[in-house]
C-alpha cells in the first residue's frame, strides 16, 4: 500500500502495489479530496518563526515553576495547575495565604494579647508547639505578638538597666585614679620635693604678666589635669609663653601640688592652688552655690535613685541618657560653678583661655589672644550649626523649659547655644557687665522652682548670663562630642584644635570609647612610677 500527496496538497490517494485484482498490476484503493487550503506558506512560515522564539521562553519557565515548587509535579495535570497562573498574572495558592495571613495580622494589630495567654520562650518551642497544638490563624497571631512584645520589653529593659549602670560608672572614681590620689597625698606629706613652692618664688610676678598666656582648669582629677597641661605645652608654638592655673578643692590640694612638683613641664609655668586658698571665695560671695551643695532637696537630686518616680514606658533611652547625664554629681560642685569667677580670682589679668578637664590640646592655642571679640567677652564655639546634628545642634529650647511662663517671657528658643570646655573670656570687659549677678538670679530662681526651669548643670544659667557677650569663634578651634559619640569622625578629631571628651564615657574610665582613646592617652606619662604602681589604663 502507497500514500500519494498531490504536489498541490489538495489530494490524497492511497493505492495497492499488488498485482492480483484487476491483472493491471496495481490500483487506486480510494482517492480523497482535500478542501482548498486558506492559510498560505507566509503564514505558516512566520507562525513557526513565532513558535520558535516563544518555545524557549516556555521551556525556562516551566523549568522555573518546577524548581520552586516543594512538591515534584509528575504529571501535565500538575505542571498546568502551576503554570497556568503565572502565564496569566493569577495568584497561586501561597499568595491567597499570604494574604490571608496579612489580612489576620491586620486584625490582630488592633487587639490586645490576653493576660492568661501562655507564650512559648524561644522559636523552637513555638514551632514544637504548633506540631502538638492545633492552633487557628488568629491564635498563632496572637502568640506571635505577644512573643514580639515581651521581646521588646525585655530589650527596652536592658537597655534602661545599661544606661544606669553607665551612668554609676561615670560618676565613680576609677581605681587607678583613686590610687593615684593616695600616693601623690602621702608624697606630699613624706617627700619635701613635693612641697615645693609652685611656681618657684622668682617666677611669682608672672602669675599677673599679661605679656604671658594663661590657662584656668578647675579640677579634681589629677591625671586629667595632667594631660590637659601636657598636651597643651607640647602643642604650643611657644611653651615659654605658657602659665597654667590649676584650681582644685581642699582634699586633692596635696595630691595636685605633689604631681606638678615632681613632674614639671619647662618651660611653661604651673601655679596649683585650692579653692580654700581664694581670699575672695567665701560664703558671703558665693551664697547660692553654698544653697546648691547643701541643699538636701537638690542633693537628693543628684545623688538619689534615679528611677525612683521615673515613668520609663513614656520615655526613650535617648531622653533617659540625657536625664542621666543631667544628674552628675559634678554639677552641684564648686569648682564646676568655678568659671563664672575668674575676674574675682584673678584680678589682673586682661584675657585667660578656660580649659575643661576632659580636652586635649593638640594645636598651638596662642592665636585665641589675637581674636577680637568686638567688646564681648566670651569667645566661644557655637553649637547650632554644624555638619554633626546630633552634637551641633544645640539651641535654647534643648535646655530650657519653655512650658514655664519665666522662661517663655524671658528667652527665645531658637537662640543659638554654644560650649563650655574651651573660651577664651575678656576678663576687663567682663567686669564692666553684670553677668555674675544675672547668674546668681536665675540659680536662685531654678532653685526656687524645684528645678523646672532646666535640669542640665551649669551651661543653662550661663546661657542667659552670657547673653549680648558671646562672640562665635571658628568650630576647628573647639571639637565636641567625644564622650558620648561613638561615630565621631576620626579626620575631623585629628584637624581639630581641642577635642572634648565632654558625655559620660571619659577616656580614663573602662566605658571610653576605644578608637578615640588614643588621642588622650598619648600624653599620660607612663614613665612616672606613681601611674605605673597604680596600674592606670592597664
Amino acid at each position: 500500500m502507497q500514500l500519494h500527496f498531490s504536489p498541490s496538497m489538495r489530494s490524497i490517494t492511497i493505492s495497492s502495489s499488488s498485482n492480483g485484482l484487476n491483472g493491471n498490476g496495481g490500483g487506486d484503493l480510494m482517492k480523497i479530496k482535500v478542501a482548498p487550503r486558506h492559510i498560505s506558506y507566509r503564514t505558516l512560515f512566520h507562525t513557526i518563526l513565532i513558535l520558535a522564539f516563544l518555545l524557549p521562553f516556555v521551556f525556562i519557565l516551566t523549568a522555573l515553576v518546577t524548581l520552586e515548587g516543594v512538591n515534584k509535579c509528575s504529571s501535565i495535570d500538575c505542571l498546568g495547575r502551576r503554570l497556568g497562573p503565572k502565564l496569566l498574572g493569577r495568584n497561586t495558592d501561597s499568595g491567597r495565604v499570604l494574604k490571608d495571613f496579612v489580612k489576620i495580622l491586620n486584625q490582630v494589630n488592633s487587639e490586645k494579647v490576653p493576660d492568661g495567654l501562655k507564650l512559648p520562650d524561644s522559636f523552637s518551642q513555638l514551632v514544637s508547639e504548633m506540631k502538638t497544638n492545633k492552633y487557628s490563624s488568629k491564635e498563632f497571631a496572637l502568640i506571635l505578638k505577644g512573643m514580639m512584645e515581651r521581646s521588646e520589653r525585655e530589650i527596652r529593659e536592658s537597655k534602661f538597666a545599661e544606661l544606669m549602670n553607665k551612668h554609676f560608672a561615670a560618676s565613680a572614681v576609677p581605681k587607678g585614679i583613686h590610687c593615684l590620689s593616695l600616693r601623690l597625698t602621702d608624697e606630699y606629706s613624706s617627700n619635701a620635693h613635693a612641697r615645693k613652692q609652685l611656681p618657684s618664688p622668682e617666677l611669682l610676678p608672672l602669675l599677673s604678666d599679661n605679656s604671658y598666656h594663661h590657662f584656668v582648669v578647675s579640677t579634681d582629677n589629677i591625671l586629667a589635669a595632667a594631660v590637659v597641661v601636657a598636651s597643651a605645652v607640647q602643642s604650643s608654638a611657644n611653651p615659654a609663653k605658657i602659665v597654667f592655673h590649676v584650681i582644685t578643692d581642699k582634699k586633692t590640694y596635696a595630691g595636685m601640688h605633689s604631681w606638678f612638683a615632681l613632674n614639671p613641664v619647662p618651660p611653661a609655668i604651673v601655679e596649683v592652688k585650692g579653692v580654700h586658698q581664694f581670699d575672695w571665695l567665701t560664703r558671703e560671695n558665693v551664697p547660692v552655690l553654698e544653697a546648691v551643695e547643701k541643699h538636701f532637696g537638690i542633693r537628693n537630686y543628684y545623688h538619689g535613685n534615679h528611677i525612683a518616680g521615673a515613668n520609663l514606658s513614656d520615655t526613650t533611652p535617648r531622653t533617659f541618657a540625657s536625664k542621666l547625664q543631667a544628674r552628675s554629681p559634678k554639677y552641684i560642685s564648686l569648682l564646676n560653678h568655678l568659671r563664672i569667677y575668674l575676674p574675682e580670682l584673678f584680678p589682673n589679668l586682661d584675657k585667660v583661655v578656660f580649659l575643661d578637664d576632659d580636652v586635649v590640646i593638640q594645636r598651638d592655642l596662642s592665636p585665641l589672644w589675637k581674636i577680637d571679640l568686638n567688646g564681648k567677652v566670651n569667645g566661644a564655639v557655637e553649637t547650632c550649626k554644624g555638619e554633626d546634628k546630633w552634637v551641633m545642634s544645640k539651641r535654647f529650647r534643648n535646655y530650657f523649659n519653655f512650658s514655664h511662663p519665666l522662661i517663655a517671657n524671658n528667652l527665645n528658643p531658637e537662640d543659638c547655644a554654644w560650649a563650655y570646655g574651651m573660651n577664651i573670656f575678656d576678663l576687663s570687659a567682663w567686669r564692666k557687665t553684670n553677668i555674675r549677678d544675672d547668674y546668681h538670679i536665675w540659680l536662685k530662681e531654678n532653685l526656687k522652682s524645684n528645678l523646672t526651669l532646666w535640669k542640665l548643670g551649669t551651661l543653662p544659667p550661663a546661657l542667659i548670663a552670657f547673653r549680648g557677650n558671646v562672640h562665635p569663634i571658628d568650630p576647628s578651634w573647639h571639637m565636641l562630642g567625644l564622650g558620648y559619640q561613638n561615630n565621631t569622625n576620626i579626620e575631623n578629631v585629628k584637624k581639630a584644635a581641642v577635642i572634648h571628651y565632654n558625655g559620660q564615657s571619659k577616656p580614663w574610665l573602662e566605658i571610653g570609647f576605644e578608637h578615640l582613646r588614643p588621642f588622650w592617652t598619648k600624653y599620660v606619662n607612663y614613665s612616672s612610677d606613681f601611674i605605673r604602681n597604680c596600674h592606670i589604663l592597664q
